[in-house]
Formats: structure tokens, C-alpha cells, sequence
């Protein structure tokens, strides 16, 4: 999958939080965009509440660990800032790339006793 990585930023400055929507592919890659909007979007208002909204994109798992990494420790990367300001977001849930997850097991059901199949 080669899908590009849209973002759309929505703020609500009365109530000093954004909502910041992904589509396409999320990779490792990929996340330094996503980290760079969710810092550009923080210093509109500082301690803005942030949500990052996965659930339209495809994540990669490795992906989606660094980013709730992030949330636990709220700082973005080093590199992304330096500074290590404190930042508050919650995920909403993505899709996970199926590329990179095993296709579910399905359970094999108990047989049914002879006179329970013929009721």
C-alpha cells in the first residue's frame, strides 16, 4: 500500500481542544508529519486537549505502539521536540493494517449431542 497521509485539523478554541483526523497509510515514516500537525496544532493554545482520530486510517502496529507511547508519557519525540512540552491527546481507535496482522482464528464450535440435533 503506497496510500498518502491526509490529515484534516479541526479546532475549537472555546473549549481549548482539536481533533486532528488521518486517512491513508500510518507509518513509522509517515508519523513525522502527523507528529509535526499535532505540535503546530498544541501552540495555537498550550495545553490544548488533543484528539487524534485513526479510526479511517491504516496504521501500522509499530506505529500505533509509538503513539500510545506518546500519549502515556505525554511528550512527542525528542527530535520532533526538543523542548519535551507536556501534551494531552487520546487515540481513537484505528484500523490495523492487515498487511501486518494474521487473519483471525475462527473457534471450532463443540459438537452437538444426538438428541439435542434431532429436537
Amino acid at each position: 500500500m503506497n496510500e498518502k497521509l491526509r490529515v484534516l485539523v479541526s479546532v475549537d478554541l472555546d473549549g481549548a481542544k482539536a481533533q486532528v483526523k488521518t486517512q491513508g497509510h500510518v507509518t513509522v515514516q509517515s508519523i513525522q508529519g502527523l507528529y509535526d500537525v499535532m505540535k503546530r496544532a498544541d501552540s495555537l493554545v498550550p495545553g490544548l486537549a488533543l484528539e487524534l482520530d485513526m479510526t479511517l486510517a491504516d496504521v501500522e502496529p509499530q506505529a500505533m505502539e509509538e503513539l500510545r507511547g506518546c500519549a502515556r508519557s505525554h511528550h512527542l519525540p525528542l527530535q520532533v521536540d526538543p523542548l519535551q512540552r507536556d501534551y494531552r491527546f487520546s487515540i481513537l481507535t484505528p484500523n490495523i493494517t492487515a498487511a501486518n496482522t494474521a487473519a483471525p482464528m475462527l473457534a471450532a464450535l463443540p459438537a452437538v449431542p444426538a438428541e439435542l440435533a434431532a429436537a
